[in-house]
């Protein structure tokens, strides 16, 4: 084990090799090693602990071995050089904050047998265009895109049930969703802000629309249920949920309804 802290703070640290008995990298391990540019996980490691990597500000690259269960809140948050990221599907969790503020981060490939992606995990990632969420996945947390505002496109599976509070609020390039069939609640201010999304289509699966979930997407002019006019009628709207939104009528299957 590398414990807590170990090498916080080392602003000269450019590289490391962890030896190939360390099974677990402690909290805050590297935590503000500015200068850091690359590391090396051994396949023996199995967690990775909270802010390990915290404002890593130089580290370009990293290869997650899917010997990893585990990654700790905030991990490699504020790694503002890193560009691109896989997780393994040996990971079941992406905790809160992993990836927040890194902002040059481009490309994310989530791993098969994740089914949480944490509170802001990907938040103000910037440079963020597209990521492709599994069928593993269940439920998507507070924030987890918010302020991605180069984020274009996103696809909710399936398999997810509730799409947390905030989650898209700011995503200024959002011109592409698409919500799965399992969803039943948009929560709050889901897609506040999304001033490029032109076009929604809700399943028939949701039961509730949160406060705010479509505030000021001042771009959204065609609303489609997938169910019917009674069907929309008996779901549950939160105060204000399409605040600012110039649509004028949502289109269910046999007729519409006003708004």
């Amino acid at each position: 084990m590398i414990g807590d802290s170990v090498f916080s703070y080392c602003s000269s640290l450019t590289s490391i090799v962890i030896p190939d008995s360390v099974t677990m990298i402690g909290d805050s391990a590297f935590e503000d090693c500015s200068s850091l540019t690359s590391i090396e996980i051994p396949d023996s490691v199995t967690t990775i602990g909270f802010r390990v990597f915290y404002n890593c500000s130089s580290l370009t690259s990293i290869v997650i071995p899917d010997s990893v269960t585990t990654i700790g809140g905030a991990a490699f948050s504020n790694c503002d050089s890193l560009t691109s990221i896989v997780i393994p599907d040996s990971v079941t969790m992406i905790g809160d904050s992993v990836f927040s503020y890194c902002s040059s981060l481009i490309s994310v490939v989530i791993g098969n047998s994740v089914t949480t992606i944490g509170d802001d995990a990907f938040a103000d990632c910037s440079s963020l265009t597209s990521v492709v969420i599994p069928n593993s996945v269940t439920t998507i947390g507070y924030g987890v895109f918010s302020n991605c505002d180069n984020l274009t496109s996103i696809e909710i599976p399936d398999s997810v049930t509730m799409i947390g509070d905030s989650v898209f609020s700011y995503c200024s390039s959002l011109t592409s969703v698409v919500i799965g069939n399992g969803v039943t609640t948009i929560g709050d201010y889901t897609f506040s802000n999304c001033s490029s999304l032109t076009s929604i289509e809700i399943p028939d699966s949701v039961t509730m629309l949160s406060r705010y979930a479509f505030e000021d997407c001042s771009s959204l002019t065609s609303i489609t249920f997938e169910g019917t006019v009674e069907e929309w009628n008996a779901i549950s709207k939160g105060y204000n949920w399409k605040n600012g939104v110039p649509a004028t009528e949502v289109v269910c299957k046999d007729g519409s309804v006003a708004l």
